[in-house]
């Protein structure tokens, strides 16, 4: 089976022996889906929305404190989310409705409201998704998907696709490599003359090997799963340590619908 160890999510990871990494992934997968949607279920145009977005956010730094992620490697999971970023700059400045000046510009107050709440629940989601992948190992988290009863097709594809990412990535590498040994320098339009069919080859090359590999799989005996080790039972103290995150911001959102 080749290949490497996960490629982007094995860097993600980061390894540990804290009540975090511990507990099942199948377990931290709900917890992190159960956050995003109270954050998402977050009302935009209420006076305690702000208050309610700072208590996810002291939420998910304990986590990350407990589980010991350094803020460095959360500020670098942020890096997906600057679409949205450019998305919610965008909004108060196209959006209609009533007018405010903000350091002499004039900008929408729906729009700030929206681009200031799409901007706020996709930094929460993505630091939740952040923590996940930073406190599980890839595998791991292919084994709680499988828990979770998620078709069996679509774990497999995500398997092969974790362990041969890396396997392709050093395919493009050596390809550039030849390129630029015979020269070649990718700093002007015509390059694309060149690129073009490297991208053809390189799916050409991919196609086969994933070919070769499936053949050489369905001669050792694969019938569609792969192999794994005993299901572990999780009780109910690992599932309750699991929620308190999504739990606790159920709290958080229901004192601020209370008191605001």
């Amino acid at each position: 089976m080749g290949a490497g160890h996960g490629g982007a999510l094995a860097a993600a990871y980061v390894p540990g022996d804290s009540p975090v990494h511990r507990l099942a992934p199948h377990t931290k997968l709900v917890a992190v889906l159960a956050f995003a949607l109270v954050v998402v279920a977050t009302p935009v145009h209420v006076g305690w929305a702000a208050a309610a977005y700072a208590g996810f956010l002291v939420l998910l730094l304990i986590v990350a404190a407990v589980a010991r992620v350094r803020p460095g490697r959360l500020l670098r999971g942020l890096v997906v989310e600057v679409p949205f970023v450019l998305f919610a700059v965008l909004l108060p400045f196209v959006s209609r409705g009533p007018r405010t000046d903000v350091l002499g510009v004039s900008l929408s107050e729906s729009g700030l409201a929206a681009g200031g709440s799409i901007l706020a629940k996709a930094t929460l989601s993505v630091l939740a998704a952040t923590l996940l992948a930073a406190t599980t190992d890839a595998r791991a988290l292919l084994r709680g998907l499988e828990r979770l009863r998620l078709p069996m097709v679509l774990v497999q594809i995500l398997s092969f696709m974790i362990r041969y990412a890396d396997v392709v990535g050093g395919e493009l590498g050596r390809m550039r490599v030849a390129r630029e040994s015979r020269g070649f320098r990718g700093r002007h339009l015509g390059a694309l003359k060149v690129l073009g069919p490297a991208a053809g080859s390189l799916f050409i090359r991919s196609y086969e090997r994933g070919e070769r590999v499936h053949l050489a799989m369905l001669s050792r005996g694969y019938t569609g799963r792969l192999p794994g080790g005993p299901v572990a039972v999780v009780g109910g103290r690992a599932w309750a340590t699991a929620l308190s995150l999504p739990l606790a911001a159920v709290a958080v959102l229901a004192a601020g619908s209370l008191l605001g």
